[in-house]
């Protein structure tokens, strides 16, 4: 790292009222989960390249997960999903990732890869595939209570393709009395993260379209309920950052899966595509982390920050290590803006001056800041460097290919 660099850095931000040690103290307690079929071969609709080297097992995927955490420091949970992680020992699968020096993180149903679930899981006509799907939910409580996670990560691909393929509102019903089925399943500090997407798979309608249908059953559910925001989850347009903003003040807001789309579900890097509107919805979360009413501050707090993308053409591990630099470079900006000189123009009326207040933060370079920040932690300044120069992107490749695969 420059000395200079750095010092310029800290002299214009003092300049600006900002505490860089506040800022430092934020950034180091910055935690993102990383995704178990993440660093699996994943793909598009029409095709999964196969690499070498990706892990065969839940453990070599964990193994992976270990190594982004080592160079990052930012990464010590990972989600996992059921089946594809799915073991005969889910202890021995904990002490592993303990014996990593990480844990499990939320636990995800597939509830959309079975022959029975063409036609929906919990919402399906047929009872008996209903019930067949309720009984995965309660699986994955379990699986939860084994492993240790204290979230459920919840997206349903059911829908329908036309109009008159199934009855709208009866299956919002019957989506109420799975999730409430689930929802008594859980021990108290357990959390059920609703998740919502547009369309795709199903084209005509999407049994939970958008985020005011998650809320609404999360408030029916009770306080053991929340929202899950998929960047990635939202039409062209979305404004993103005040669905966040209002689902905070509600009290609702649960996590993030963190990707990026050009056009719909790309699932791309999180931050590749449009970084400023990354940067906006942590805007929104510090805005609310400085908030004088203690809910919405524990509501931050609560926050879980977890990736969800598909390397398709990527390296698995850089692309992690990639996405989740990604992720800290744009909290850390948001960590710069003023808040006190925001709301000062916003009160004056001066449109231009408080929107110049945000954007100003969004245009310094914070590499001195984050290389100052990881010196002070004893990782690696540049992770990325790190681990490509280490031995391990040469290790894996004896897996061969043809490993595990969603």
């Amino acid at each position: 790292m420059s000395d200079k660099a750095y010092a310029l850095f800290v002299e214009q931000q003092q300049a600006r009222g900002i505490r860089l040690e506040d800022v430092k103290a934020r950034l180091k307690e910055l935690k993102i989960e990383t995704p178990s079929w993440g660093y699996g071969d994943s793909g598009t609709r029409f095709k999964v390249f196969q690499k070498t080297g990706v892990p065969r097992s839940p453990f070599e995927k964990l193994e992976d997960a270990a190594e982004v955490h080592k160079v990052t420091g930012l990464c010590p949970s990972v989600a996992i999903h059921i089946p594809w992680d799915k073991v005969e020992d889910y202890g021995k699968l904990r002490s592993h990732a303990e014996s990593l020096g990480l844990r499990i993180g939320a636990v995800n149903p597939n509830l959309f890869q079975d022959d029975d679930y063409m036609l929906g899981s919990v919402t399906n006509s047929d009872e008996a595939i209903r019930r067949k799907a309720i009984g995965h939910l309660l699986e994955c409580v379990d699986i939860a209570k084994e492993t240790g996670s204290k979230d459920l990560s919840l997206w349903f691909a059911d829908g329908t393709n036309y109009p008159g393929q199934g009855d709208i509102r009866r299956r919002k019903r019957w989506m109420l009395e799975a999730l409430g089925e689930m929802y008594k399943a859980l021990t108290p500090e357990m959390r059920m993260l609703i998740e919502y997407k547009a369309f795709e798979p199903a084209f005509y309608h999407t049994d939970i379209a958008d985020w005011g249908m998650a809320y609404n059953y999360a408030v029916k559910l009770g306080p053991q309920a929340a929202v899950l925001v998929d960047t990635g989850h939202h039409l062209p347009g979305a404004n993103i950052e005040h669905i966040v903003a209002y689902l905070i003040d509600e009290q609702r807001l649960g996590g993030f899966h963190f990707n990026s789309y050009k056009y719909a579900d790309d699932d791309l890097i999180v931050g590749s595509v449009n970084p400023y509107e990354l940067f906006l919805i942590f805007y929104q979360i510090l805005n609310a982390a400085n908030d004088e009413d203690a809910a919405i501050r524990n509501t931050v707090d609560g926050i879980a920050y977890m990736i969800d993308q598909s390397h398709n053409i990527e390296q698995k591990i850089p692309a992690m290590i990639r996405s989740v630099l990604n992720v800290q470079t744009q909290y850390a900006k948001a960590l710069l803006i003023n808040h006190d000189e925001v709301a000062d123009a916003a009160g004056r009326g001066d449109v231009l001056g408080a929107e110049d207040a945000v954007r100003k933060a969004f245009e310094f370079d914070v590499t001195p800041l984050l290389q100052a920040v990881r010196e002070e932690q004893g990782l690696p300044v540049d992770p990325m460097k790190a681990y490509l120069s280490s031995s391990y992107p040469n290790d894996i490749l004896a897996r061969g290919k043809g490993g595990a695969s969603w």
